[in-house]
């Protein structure tokens, strides 16, 4: 079977299950078995799958087809224009955090001490540590995703040092800038997502107590305890938290705001700490 056959086939294959966007994801599915990029695809159509490959390619269908992510068959994701290794222990990084790079960038430019709590794979701190120039530190209570994370750091040569505590519980030092994605869905909501996200992203990166914002209510006063004068707190939030996102903060904050996110829903929420 060549290529432009096998390309075709999968496709076929997946849309009759109803898989989102069947084209593409036959083609990154194909590219992985052939550990090849997406144009040699189109630039050898006629090539003939060797019986490994075709072996491989199969194997990753049926996977999709079971609700296995992605990103969990290949084992990557981009994220702010880098390639993060990724896994069932891990968050996959969304586009939608970007938004979190985004604002750091633009309300703390120059800081140089970043901490990054509930870490995951690690792209928001190498992401930040590289995009800065800064060093970060990084921590996760799961030691299985800091193993992740510590592959990503060295793939990207950044200045990250990782520690395992549950959020900043073992962190003394002070920082400019905090950020955070903690969990964020309320337990209730659970059962409703995706299956892809429900039976195979990691529960604790997920679930966010019974209302969705019980770690922010932790995470504020870590960041009054860790954060320099002037220095920035900016956290990913649910679009049902925002309310009590905000009402975590204290009279010890100033510039509070909210940033939304390209459907219109609340995704960001920063605020600087001005004792």
């Amino acid at each position: 079977m060549n290529l432009r056959t096998a390309l075709r086939q999968g496709s076929e294959i997946l849309a009759a299950a109803g898989t989102p966007e069947p084209r593409l994801t036959a083609e990154v599915l194909l590219c992985h078995a052939l550990r090849r990029e997406r144009s040699y695809l189109y630039s050898h159509p006629e090539h003939e799958l060797t019986t490994v490959e075709w072996i491989h390619y199969g194997r990753y269908l049926h996977e999709r087809l079971q609700g296995k992510p992605l990103q969990h068959i290949t084992r990557r994701q981009e994220f702010y224009g880098r390639e993060f290794e990724v896994s069932p222990a891990v968050l996959i990084p969304r586009p939608e955090t970007e938004h979190v790079v985004e604002q750091a960038l633009r309300a703390a430019p120059d800081a140089r001490r970043v901490l990054d709590l509930c870490t995951g794979s690690g792209n928001l701190a190498v992401t930040l540590a590289l995009e800065l120039n800064a060093w970060a530190a990084a921590t996760d209570i799961s030691l299985e995703a800091l193993q992740v994370a510590r592959r990503n750091v060295r793939r990207h040569a950044a200045r990250v040092d990782l520690v395992q505590c549950d959020l900043a519980s073992a962190i003394s030092a002070r920082f400019d800038l905090i950020v955070a994605n903690p969990p964020y869905i309320p337990l209730h909501e659970i059962p409703a997502l995706q299956r892809e996200v429900r039976d195979h992203e990691p529960h604790i990166a997920l679930a966010g107590g019974e209302t969705g914002v019980e770690y922010y209510r932790r995470i504020v006063p870590e960041a009054e305890r860790l954060l320099k004068p002037g220095g920035w707190l900016i956290v990913e939030i649910g679009c049902q938290g925002e309310p009590g996102v905000l009402a975590a903060f204290s009279a010890a904050w100033s510039d509070l705001a909210t940033e939304y996110d390209l459907a219109g829903w609340p995704r960001v929420v920063r605020a600087r700490f001005t004792p």
